[in-house]
């Protein structure tokens, strides 16, 4: 007989009762499993320092965790709209395809506005989507879980495509905040310690710049130290500093470093309507997140990687030195907040730096013009005056010689005193102008035409310029005076077999005369008259004249002359 307590229990097949038994082990198991998958992802995350390499390893635990192909974590920037944007599971060439970066628009958007979990099957059903760009991989089922800094919310991990075309459950969602949560605290130490380490490379960085621009260094080089510094603070492949012309209506490549650098040097663009104009009128940094062809006229990004760019200004608006231009590859983390003011203070740094140069160089030119002005004044008034009165002294010694010969050392000796008092004269004059612009004067012009002819000769040619050459001689006699003393040089070189050659120009009873002595071969008995003939052509074009001659003792002197009114 069955007993009453027996009739109470439910009836149930053995076989259905240890199924649910092992259906529930399962899930213990699972759970412990997935716990232990939980408390691995957390442990990975939280030894890591770097700020990006951690973000990106947040990423992949996550994507681990739930089992799905693809992630991503879009970081918040100051303005409330998406400034980073870390994808996984993508590649690189897959990314290239992509139309576009994500703008935070759609179910981005959203998680942005209202940062709550989302869990969906289907991304398309959802009011709020936007639709993915064209190139986009097709992504269907969704969860986005908000990553929250202390009380800030940092970002959102967003995750999709499930394997095996499964939906995200409950579990997931659970897993996946925790791991937001853990995820926190590893982002809070990796801002810290990239804080850090920004403030040091920025302190040594600027230090290293300043020092190099007050030792003297060159622009160019210290522009150099600038784009190279800049790109490897801000992880950039590419480098360039643009500097405008004294009009600002052009820009010009000063310095580049990186990948590209050899192409960008020395390159020019209009400035008109640039994004580096932009940055040069506002004096505010500009970050693109894509450069897109066609959407901002910007001849110089067109030449450099397609990815994101910063533009920081070199210095304040009232002294704006350049605009320093930055550049990633295709599909590599835009410049956020933090990495755009640290390289704006360095690039502000380093303008200061150029601007003390600059008022150290001025000053060491000041110091230089005095000197200039000092020793022109000595010459003049001392030395000048010291050989003049030997001079006259040797003169009239001559006149109480008997001896013809001792007479005739004496007038010649007098006469290098006259040639060696006109000289320091020229040098006087030289003195008193600019370093630069005795580089761009005819008396510049003409010494480097002397100076060039000295490997050719074998030795320096002798060289006097007499009279004021930059105030009396007009700019169409001086275009003519320097081709000139080249050919003339130049046939001295081809023809004379010379061991002396001098040169004198001179500003005197209102003629310019210039003149060329050898001590030579002379003139060949047939003279070929092209040369000559280019120089005489010259002079009477200016209604002067030319002549070449036999120099007493032998040689040659040719005499080019023309009148100045």
């Amino acid at each position: 007989m069955v007993s009453e307590s027996e009739q109470l229990l439910p009836k149930l097949p053995l076989d259905e009762l240890l199924g649910e038994v092992q259906s529930r082990l399962q899930a213990v198991i699972a759970a412990r499993d997935g716990v232990h998958a939980l408390l691995e992802a957390v442990v990975s995350i939280g030894r890591e320092l770097e700020l990006e390499t951690a973000l990106r390893r947040i990423v992949a635990a996550a994507i681990d965790l739930v089992d799905c192909r693809y992630g991503a974590l879009g970081v918040i920037g100051d303005d409330g709209q998406l400034a980073q944007f870390i994808p996984v599971g993508i590649s690189e060439e897959e990314i290239a395809k992509i139309a576009h970066w994500p703008h935070g628009r759609g179910l981005l958007g959203l998680l942005i506005k209202e940062p709550e979990t989302l869990r969906l099957e289907e991304i398309s059903s959802h009011s709020e989507s936007y639709g993915f760009p064209e190139g986009h991989p097709p992504m269907h089922s969704f969860l986005g879980v908000p990553i929250r800094v202390r009380d800030e919310v940092f970002g959102n991990l967003y995750l999709t495509e499930k394997k095996n075309r499964r939906e995200f459950d409950e579990q997931d969602e659970i897993i996946v905040k925790a791991l937001a949560t853990a995820a926190g605290i590893a982002i809070e130490n990796a801002r810290l310690y990239d804080a850090t380490r920004r403030r040091e490379t920025w302190l040594d960085a600027s230090a290293e710049v300043t020092q190099a621009l007050l030792s003297g260094t060159e622009l160019g080089e210290a522009l150099q130290l600038i784009a190279r510094h800049a790109r490897e603070m801000a992880s950039a492949h590419t480098g360039v500093v643009v500097v405008p012309d004294k009009t600002g209506r052009l820009m010009r490549v000063a310095a580049a470093d990186g990948e590209g650098a050899a192409s960008l040097v020395e390159f020019e663009f209009a400035a008109t309507g640039t994004l580096t104009e932009s940055v040069l009128t506002s004096a505010e940094p500009r970050a693109v997140n894509e450069i897109r062809q066609g959407a901002e006229p910007s001849p110089l990004l067109d030449r450099l990687p397609g990815g994101p760019a910063l533009l920081v200004p070199l210095g304040a608006s009232a002294s704006m030195r350049g605009v320093l231009v930055l550049v990633k590859r295709r599909g590599e983390a835009p410049f956020v907040g933090p990495a755009v003011r640290m390289l704006h203070a360095f690039a502000s740094q380093a303008a200061v730096g150029l601007e003390l140069a600059d008022a150290r160089k001025e000053a060491e030119e000041h110091g230089l013009v005095d000197d200039r002005e000092r020793i022109a004044r000595d010459l003049h008034d001392v030395v000048v005056q010291q050989l003049f009165a030997s001079a006259m002294s040797l003169t009239a010694v001559a006149r109480l010689v008997d001896n013809p010969d001792l007479a005739s050392r004496v007038e010649r000796t007098v006469d290098d005193l006259d040639a060696t008092i006109r000289q320091i004269r020229s040098t006087i004059f030289a003195l008193h102008s600019r370093r630069e612009d005795v580089a761009e004067s005819l008396r510049g012009r003409l010494v480097s035409v002397v100076e060039s002819a000295r490997e050719q000769l074998g030795f320096a040619p002798s060289l006097q310029l007499v009279g004021e050459l930059e105030n009396a001689v007009p700019d169409d006699v001086g275009e003519q005076l320097v081709p000139v003393l080249q050919e003339a040089l130049s046939n001295v070189v081809r023809h004379a077999k010379a061991r002396r050659v001098d040169v004198i120009v001179a500003v005197a009873d209102g003629a310019a005369t210039l003149q060329v002595g050898d001590d030579g071969v002379g003139l060949p008995s047939e003279r070929r008259h092209s040369g000559l003939a280019n120089l005489t052509q010259r002079a009477e074009a200016l209604g002067g004249t030319f002549e070449a001659v036999p120099r007493e003792g032998g040689g040659t002197v040719v005499r080019w002359q023309v009148p100045l009114q």
